[in-house]
């Protein structure tokens, strides 16, 4: 089943475009991991399929309240604990029981832990723990393993794979090899826009940035 398409895609950071023309497709069980040097547009890429920013041109096809997004912020709550972190999240997203998902990033001796007291891999652990309570299909990622140590990223990546055996799927941007097998890799250096090219105001939305 296809989980998402994007057709000629052209995104902007700043008013400028950053990449255009890219096309790809996901199906259930698949995963794309997006690589180029920094400051191509992976990120704004990434931000534009998780709706948080209009595409200067082109088309992303995808069902409904389809993306769980993962990025630099962990979105967590300082003043709950880690458990209470993970419920909230679980509610927003009609998600179920959270134990798995504390289990899956090593957090259940943490569950009683305020956020704000977490170190920065534990809250990472955590940020990276809701996804397994949204229940939606598409995983988006940037970066996910920032401030993981060597087991933390196994562990993470037994999440990722267990998502796509469940027929879920992953379009993420990582330095990092996770040993995916399913994966692949598109890199954007191709789709880099010609320099100096502005993106249309029209179609152009900052306000997450």
């Amino acid at each position: 089943m296809r989980l998402l398409a994007v057709d000629h895609l052209s995104v902007a950071r700043g008013g400028t475009r950053a990449v255009e023309g890219v096309s790809f497709a996901l199906d259930a069980g698949e995963a794309l991991i997006l690589r180029g040097p920094n400051g191509i547009g992976k990120t704004t890429l990434l931000r534009t399929v998780a709706g948080l920013q209009l595409p200067v041109a082109g088309r992303i096809s995808m069902a409904d309240d389809a993306v769980a997004y993962a990025a630099h912020a962990d979105g967590l709550k300082a003043a709950l604990t880690v458990t209470e972190n993970l419920r909230f999240w679980a509610e927003i997203f009609g998600g179920g029981q959270i134990g798995a998902a504390l289990a899956a990033m090593d957090l259940v001796s943490l569950a009683d832990r305020p956020a704000a007291a977490l170190s920065a891999g534990q809250k990472r652990r955590l940020g990276l723990a809701r996804l397994l309570v949204t229940r939606r299909p598409l995983w988006v990622l940037d970066e996910p393993t920032v401030s993981l140590d060597d087991v933390s990223v196994g562990r993470f990546a037994a999440a990722v794979r267990a998502h796509l055996g469940a027929g879920g799927a992953a379009l993420m941007a990582t330095h990092i090899d996770l040993g995916l097998a399913e994966a692949r890799v598109l890199d954007l250096t191709p789709y880099r826009a010609v320099e100096g090219g502005v993106a249309d105001p029209a179609s152009f939305n900052e306000a997450f940035a």
